[in-house]
């Protein structure tokens, strides 16, 4: 190939110097004539064409006759054993465990709203009230008739203790006694149904009712109080997921609206499937330290599945199918600096992620793969190296 531009800038400098001026280029130029130098520019492109004809019809015989010039061009990688992570990928939605709407256990007028949307209340801590319709009244009541029964009781029970009067007498006053107690506790109970408080620590995030409605247990809501810290994700897993997802498994947790993303871990994985879409429940916990994760929120899930610490990977691209159904890839073998042979392996395949696959069987750790070129080569046919990349 040498030779051939040397004849070609030969030729060029002989032609350059030939036709009736016989003067060299730098002389043409010298003279400042127009005409002349496009003259002499147009013989010179005309050179070039037919030498440019000539070297590729020399090169095309070339690649005719010489065999080293038909072997094909590849590039390899070396592969190497690997960590393979795979994840399922899935969408969950944000719930938590107190989100509660609060509904009144008494009947009667919401005689006062003790809190607003957006405050913060304690467990226990007074809501609201309602108006008891004359409860602490009747309270009061049973209570000074239960003083009157304890004195009774007291005196007779000395009474019985000295042997004086009947055993009866002694029992009558104790019934009475106990009976009383229990109506107290049963009006103290009723008393306080009338009083309205947080079921546990939260935000009040809504006041459904104004004070002053008249409010019914079961049907009447008052607020909704939200505890935003024990937060978690639940999500639909498919059936065939069921030995693979499971309690404690890494969880990649992505919030698209937020554009946050942390890591979690699987925190219940549900035993029940539902047969109507032959999926299983799973609950991720997630940390909500600055409240920033709401009830509902859509979350986007990549479960970590499966782990190979040895695993090998290769691109999906470069495998090939046989008749039989087999998959293969082509590796090296003999090499000699750039020059190799093509050797076909039939390999097993796993699962995939990506662009890349898992290789069960078939393949070394550090085994030389031919990666572009793998479709254009056949089985013990020798080949030309490029490029090798470590991969």
């Amino acid at each position: 190939m040498k030779k051939i531009y040397s004849l070609f800038v030969v030729t060029l400098l002989l032609a350059s110097c030939g036709g009736d001026s016989k003067k060299s280029v730098e002389d043409i130029i010298a003279t400042d004539n127009l005409e002349t130098i496009r003259k002499k520019k147009t013989e010179l492109d005309a050179t070039v064409n037919e030498l440019s004809g000539q070297l590729k019809q020399l090169e095309a015989k070339i690649k005719e006759l010489d065999p080293q010039e038909k072997i094909p061009l590849i590039t390899t990688f070396t592969v190497k054993e690997g960590v393979f992570t795979h994840f399922v990928e899935l969408q969950g939605s944000v719930n938590t465990k107190q989100n509660l709407v609060i509904y009144p256990e008494h009947s009667g007028i919401l005689t006062k709203v003790y809190v607003k949307e957006g405050q913060r209340v304690s467990k226990g801590q007074i809501l609201a009230k309602i108006d008891d319709g004359g409860l602490s009244q009747q309270l009061a009541q049973l209570k000074i008739q239960t003083d009157l029964a304890k004195t009774t009781f007291d005196r007779q029970e000395r009474l019985w203790n000295q042997k004086i009067g009947s055993e009866i007498q002694y029992l009558q006053t104790k019934s009475t006694y106990e009976a009383q107690l229990q109506s107290v506790s049963q009006m103290e109970q009723q008393v306080g149904k009338t009083v309205v408080r947080a079921p546990f620590s939260g935000t009040i995030d809504d006041v459904i009712t104004d004070q002053g409605s008249v409010v019914s247990p079961g049907q009447t809501s008052l607020f909704r109080i939200v505890n935003l810290k024990d937060m978690y994700i639940e999500t639909d897993v498919p059936e065939r997921y069921i030995s693979d997802v499971t309690k404690g498994k890494d969880v990649e947790v992505v919030f698209p609206i937020l554009g946050k993303t942390m890591n979690a871990k699987v925190r219940q994985a549900g035993n029940f499937i539902n047969p109507a879409n032959r999926t299983f429940k799973a609950e991720i916990a997630i940390n909500n330290k600055d409240n920033s994760i709401k009830p509902n929120l859509t979350a986007k899930l990549k479960i970590n599945d499966y782990t190979n610490n040895v695993a090998i990977l290769i691109p999906q691209s470069i495998i090939s199918e046989n008749a039989e159904g087999q998959q293969y890839v082509y590796t090296i073998a003999d090499k000699s600096e750039n020059k190799a042979k093509a050797k076909r392996v039939i390999i097993e395949t796993g699962r995939t992620q990506g662009d890349h696959i898992e290789v069960l069987s078939g393949l070394e750790n550090n085994e030389e793969i031919i990666d572009e070129g793998a479709r254009s080569v056949k089985d013990g046919q020798d080949v030309k190296i490029l490029v090798v990349d470590a991969n």
